[in-house]
C-alpha cells in the first residue's frame, strides 16, 4: 500500500499564527492583531484598539517564526517535506492595504523563506489571504466595498508577478465559507453582522477570488490555483425526511462558496434563499463572465471533524470550540476541545467533493490540537504524542482508501500545524498541533526552544515510505491489542 508517486507531503501554516514581528520592517496592523486570548471557555475579544495593559494579544509574538524561520524550515526539510503550506501576510506587503508601492522588506522577507524551502527541495503552497486583511481597510468597510477587491487583486498581483518560477500551486482565500460563521476572520466583517451584509461581502470574495485566478494563469501557465473549503461535512440525524433535508440546508450553506468558485456561477438553491431574503448582490457589469472565466483548478479543504444535522438545525451557530447544530454523535469520540474525531468521515468527504466537482483535491488541514506534555527522554526533550500519531495514521488510511479503492485523485496532504502555532479559534498556545513542541505558554512566555515530539520520526517515516508503512503500524497495532487480551486473558481464539 502506497500514495501516488508524486504526492505532496507536508505541513501547513498562516503568517499571523507563526509568525510574531506583527510591526516589524513595515508591517501594518491587521484584523487578527486586534484579536485577544481566548480559551474554551471564553471567547476571543476583538478590541477597536490595541490595549496591552487590558489585553494579550498571541500574533503579536506568535511563535516568532519571522526570526526562527530557518531552524524551523529545516526541522521540516529533516521531516521530508516535498510541499509546505503557508500564507503571506497581506498587511506585510501592503502595510495599509491600500498603498501605492508594496513594501520591500516584506517581499523581502517572504524572499528568503521561500528561497529556503526551494533549496531543500520543498515546493511552496502559498495562502494569499488566511484570517488577516489590514486594519487600513476599514475605513472602506473590509469586504463590503468593491474597492478591497481592487486592493486585494494589487496584492495578489504583486505577489504573483514577483515569485513567478518560484512558486506555482496558490490558494485565493483560506476556509472561505467562514464568511458564514467567522466573518471578523474571514475578512474583518463583524461577529453580529447580518446575513446580508455576510453575503456581500461573500461575493466580493468571490469575485476577487475569480480576478486572481484569471490573472494568475495569465502571468504563468504554469500557476495551480485552489478553492479552499473549511471542511464541514455532516451526517443527518435520522432517516426522517425532514432530518435528511435539514443536513442538506446545512450542507447548502456551506458549499455554494465552492460551488461558486468550482463552476463560475452562483447554485440556483442559494439565488432562491437570496431572493427569498430580499438581499441583492453588488452584481456590476462583466460580474458573470468574471466568476465563468476564473474557476480553480483544483479543491483543497481542511478537516477536523464532522458534524451531525437535523430538522432542528436552522442556522449556523457558532459555539466556543466549533459549530453547534443542535445534535451528537453518539459514534465518535470527541478531542480535549471537544471536536468530533472521524477519520472514515474524511473518506466519505474526498468522494463528496470529487464527485461533486470533479477536480484534483488535496487535504490541506487536519490534525489533532491536544495539551502535550514536554518531558525530558535520555537526555531530550520531547513529548510521547501517541494519540496524535494515532489520529494522524487513521487519517491517512482513509485517504489512501480513497486513492486507491475509490479513485479519488488526491494531489497531497499538508498536516495542520507542524510545529506547535497559535490556536485560530482560541488563541491559545497550549492547543498543539504541531510535531514540534515550542516551549512558550498561552501568553507568550518561555524559551521558544524547539523540541521534537515523538510524532516527528513517524511521520517523517511515512513521508519516507511514501505512506508504505501505515499499513504495517496498523498490523503492528493489531498484534499489541491481540497480546494485551491474551495478556488479561480475555483473548478468545
Amino acid at each position: 500500500m502506497k500514495f501516488p508517486k508524486n504526492f505532496l507531503w507536508g505541513g501547513a501554516t498562516a503568517a499571523n499564527q507563526i509568525e510574531g514581528a506583527y510591526l516589524e520592517d513595515g508591517k501594518g496592523l491587521s484584523t487578527a492583531d486586534m484579536m485577544t486570548l481566548g480559551s474554551r471557555k471564553q471567547k476571543r475579544v476583538i478590541s477597536e484598539t490595541i490595549d496591552e495593559d487590558k489585553y494579550y494579544y498571541p500574533t503579536h509574538n506568535a511563535i516568532d517564526f519571522y526570526h526562527h524561520y530557518e531552524e524551523d524550515i529545516r526541522l521540516f526539510a529533516e521531516m521530508g517535506f516535498n510541499v509546505y503550506r503557508m500564507s503571506i501576510a497581506w498587511s506585510r506587503i501592503f502595510p495599509n492595504g491600500d498603498n501605492a508601492e508594496p513594501n520591500q522588506k516584506g517581499l523581502a522577507f517572504y524572499d528568503k523563506v521561500i528561497d529556503l524551502c526551494l533549496s531543500y527541495g520543498i515546493k511552496p503552497l502559498i495562502t494569499l489571504s488566511h484570517f488577516e486583511t489590514p486594519m487600513g481597510l476599514k475605513k472602506y468597510g473590509f469586504w463590503t466595498s468593491k474597492k478591497t477587491i481592487d486592493f486585494f487583486v494589487k496584492y495578489a498581483t504583486t505577489v504573483l508577478e514577483h515569485f513567478k518560477g518560484r512558486v506555482n500551486y496558490w490558494l485565493t482565500f483560506n476556509e472561505i465559507n467562514v464568511m458564514s460563521t467567522m466573518p471578523w476572520n474571514a475578512g474583518g466583517i463583524s461577529l453580529d453582522a447580518d446575513q446580508k451584509t455576510k453575503d456581500i461581502a461573500a461575493y466580493n470574495q468571490l469575485i476577487a477570488s475569480a480576478k486572481v485566478v484569471k490573472i494568475a494563469h495569465e502571468i504563468d501557465d504554469n500557476n495551480k490555483i485552489g478553492a479552499m473549503y473549511c471542511g464541514h461535512f455532516s451526517y443527518a440525524n435520522s432517516a426522517s425526511p425532514d432530518d435528511v433535508q435539514g443536513n442538506n440546508n446545512f450542507q447548502d450553506k456551506m458549499i455554494y462558496y465552492i460551488d461558486v468558485q468550482s463552476r463560475g456561477y452562483y447554485p440556483n438553491y442559494k439565488l432562491k434563499e437570496l431572493e427569498r431574503l430580499n438581499i441583492n448582490l453588488p452584481k456590476q457589469t462583466g460580474d458573470d463572465e468574471i466568476l465563468k472565466a476564473g474557476t480553480v483548478d483544483f479543491i483543497s479543504f481542511s478537516y477536523y471533524m464532522t458534524h451531525v444535522c437535523g430538522s432542528k438545525t436552522k442556522g449556523i451557530f457558532k459555539g466556543l470550540n466549533g459549530l453547534e447544530t443542535g445534535y451528537e454523535n453518539p459514534y465518535l469520540e470527541k478531542s480535549d476541545w471537544g471536536w468530533e474525531i472521524d477519520p472514515k468521515g474524511l473518506r466519505i468527504a474526498l468522494n463528496f467533493l470529487y464527485d461533486r466537482y470533479q477536480k484534483p483535491v488535496m487535504v490541506v488541514e487536519n490534525g489533532l490540537g491536544a495539551e502535550d506534555n514536554l518531558i525530558k527522554k535520555q537526555g531530550h526533550y520531547t513529548v510521547e504524542d501517541d494519540y496524535r500519531i494515532d489520529y494522524l495514521r487513521k487519517h491517512l488510511l482513509e485517504i489512501e482508501k480513497a486513492i486507491n479503492i475509490d479513485g479519488v485523485p488526491v494531489m497531497g496532504y499538508t498536516a495542520w500545524g507542524p510545529i506547535d502555532l497559535v490556536a485560530a479559534s482560541t488563541g491559545q498556545m497550549t492547543k498543539r498541533y504541531g510535531f514540534i513542541y515550542v516551549d512558550m505558554d498561552n501568553f507568550g512566555r518561555g524559551t521558544g526552544n524547539r523540541y521534537k515530539k515523538k510524532s516527528f520520526n513517524w511521520y517523517k517515516n511515512v513521508i519516507l515510505s511514501n505512506g508504505a508503512n501505515l499499513e504495517e503500524d496498523e498490523v503492528r497495532n493489531v498484534l499489541s491489542l491481540k497480546r494485551q487480551n491474551e495478556l488479561q486473558g480475555a483473548y478468545v481464539k
